[in-house]
């Protein structure tokens, strides 16, 4: 009876940890990295009805919760569209969650070829 206490113990542990390999875990330096406020080019007030706000890859952005501050890079990682705002946030600015949805850099849209280089030229071809 003890083995078998000890199966179903050491199978709810397994199960347990398995569990947790189902939730996604974004690494903070892929989100971006914090920026002075004064950097931003542009302000997002978050009030308590605030459920995500807006932003485009490489902004800089200066968040304003009551009379707290702070100011967010979002150069993402290209695979990130969104993010838990909380997760950057500094400790106790935000009590509730607000999702972060970001647009593509668009310094890195377009532009190139199948092969790199981003010009286009250099492959002969053309018109004759």
């Amino acid at each position: 009876m003890k083995r078998l206490i000890a199966h179903f113990a050491f199978l709810a542990t397994l199960s347990g940890c398995a569990a947790g390999f189902h939730q996604p875990v974004q690494r903070i330096d892929f989100l971006g990295a914090p920026a002075p406020p004064s950097a931003a080019a542009r302000a997002i007030v978050i009030n308590p009805d605030t459920r995500y706000v807006n932003a485009t890859g490489g902004e800089i952005i200066r968040f304003i919760v009551g009379d707290k501050t702070f100011g967010w890079d979002f150069n993402v990682a290209e695979n990130i569209s969104s993010f838990d705002l909380n997760q950057v946030a500094p400790p106790g600015v935000l009590d509730h969650v607000v999702t972060a949805y970001i647009a593509p850099d668009p310094r890195y849209i377009g532009g190139g070829d199948r092969h790199g280089g981003g010009h286009g030229g250099g492959h002969g071809g053309g018109r004759k």
